[in-house]
C-alpha cells in the first residue's frame, strides 16, 4: 500500500534581505506562485498546500487557486508552520519545500519522497548535490553537509567541512557536499521534533535541522545532480526574473518557427 505524501511550501511574509519576496511580481506571477507550480508538477505528492504567516499571502495564494493554510505568525521555522497546518491531516510523508525556490526541479521532489516510501525505518531525509566551485564552498550562505557511508548526515554547517587541513580550509571541491534545503519528515516524527526545544548547534548555526542531530535522529540524504538557489536577495531575484524572461522568449521564438 502507498503511504499518502503532501508537499507543504511555508510562506513567510516577512523575510531580513528581501521584506515581501513571496509576494515578488517582476515574472507576472508572484515568486511563491513560481515554487508552487513546479512543486505541482511532481507526481508522488497529492496535493500541494502553502502555509502562509500572513493574510496578505494567504490572499496571494488564492489568486492563483493554492490552497493555502493560514498559520501563526510565531513560528521560528518553516518547520514549525507546517507542522500546525499538517497537525490534523491525514498523511504519512510530508515535504518541506522552500517557498523561494521557483526553479525547483519536481524530480527531485520525488525522488526526497521516494527515499521515505522505500526506507521505512527512517524518520526523515534530506537533499544534496556536488559544489561547482570553491567559492561556494567558502560562502557561508550555502550549507555543507557530511554524510557517512549508510547516507545518514553526520552534521550540517556553513562552515567548510570537512576542513582540509593540508590546504588550510577548502581543498578539493570534489569533497564536498551542498546540503539543499528541502526535507521529507514522517507526520509523527515532524510533530516530535517540532516540539522538541531549539538546541544549542542549531542556534549557533542557525540550521534547523541541527535540532534532529543532536538529539540523536538519522537524516538520511539523497544526492541529485540538479541544484537551484534559492532566493534571498534582490539581486538574486532579478537574475531570476532575467532567466525567467530569456526562456519565455526561447520558447516563443521555437513555437515561432513550427
Amino acid at each position: 500500500m502507498s503511504e499518502k505524501v503532501l508537499a507543504l511550501i511555508p510562506a513567510r511574509f516577512g523575510s531580513t534581505r528581501f521584506a515581501g519576496k513571496v509576494l515578488a511580481k517582476d515574472t507576472g506571477k508572484f515568486l511563491f506562485q513560481h515554487t508552487y507550480e513546479q512543486a505541482c508538477l511532481a507526481k508522488l505528492p497529492e496535493k500541494v498546500i502553502i502555509a502562509a504567516d500572513d493574510q496578505k499571502v494567504a490572499a496571494a495564494a488564492k489568486t492563483f487557486g493554492a490552497e493555502c493554510i493560514l498559520t501563526s505568525p510565531e513560528h521560528k521555522s518553516g518547520t514549525d508552520r507546517i507542522a500546525e497546518a499538517v497537525s490534523d491531516m491525514d498523511v504519512e510523508i510530508v515535504v518541506n519545500l522552500q517557498a523561494d525556490e521557483p526553479e525547483i526541479d519536481p524530480d527531485n521532489i520525488d525522488y526526497l519522497a521516494r527515499l521515505l516510501i522505500e526506507n521505512p525505518h527512517c524518520q526523515m531525509a534530506t537533499l544534496a548535490a556536488d559544489f561547482q566551485n570553491a567559492q561556494q564552498v567558502a560562502d557561508p550562505n550555502i550549507v555543507k553537509v557530511i554524510i557517512d557511508r549508510n547516507d545518514k548526515a553526520i552534521y550540517f554547517s556553513r562552515a567548510p567541512i570537512p576542513y582540509d587541513r593540508e590546504k588550510s580550509g577548502v581543498g578539493n571541491v570534489q569533497q564536498y557536499l551542498r546540503h539543499l534545503g528541502i526535507y521529507a519528515y514522517r507526520k509523527e516524527f515532524l510533530l516530535k521534533i517540532t516540539a522538541l526545544p531549539q538546541t544549542p548547534l542549531e542556534k549557533i548555526e542557525k540550521l534547523e535541522q541541527l535540532r534532529a542531530i543532536e538529539n540523536g535522529f538519522d537524516i538520511l540524504v539523497g544526492k541529485v545532480e540538479h541544484t537551484c538557489d534559492g532566493i534571498d536577495t534582490p539581486q538574486q531575484y532579478a537574475e531570476f526574473v532575467a532567466r525567467y524572461r530569456a526562456n519565455r522568449e526561447a520558447s516563443s521564438e521555437i513555437r515561432d518557427t513550427r
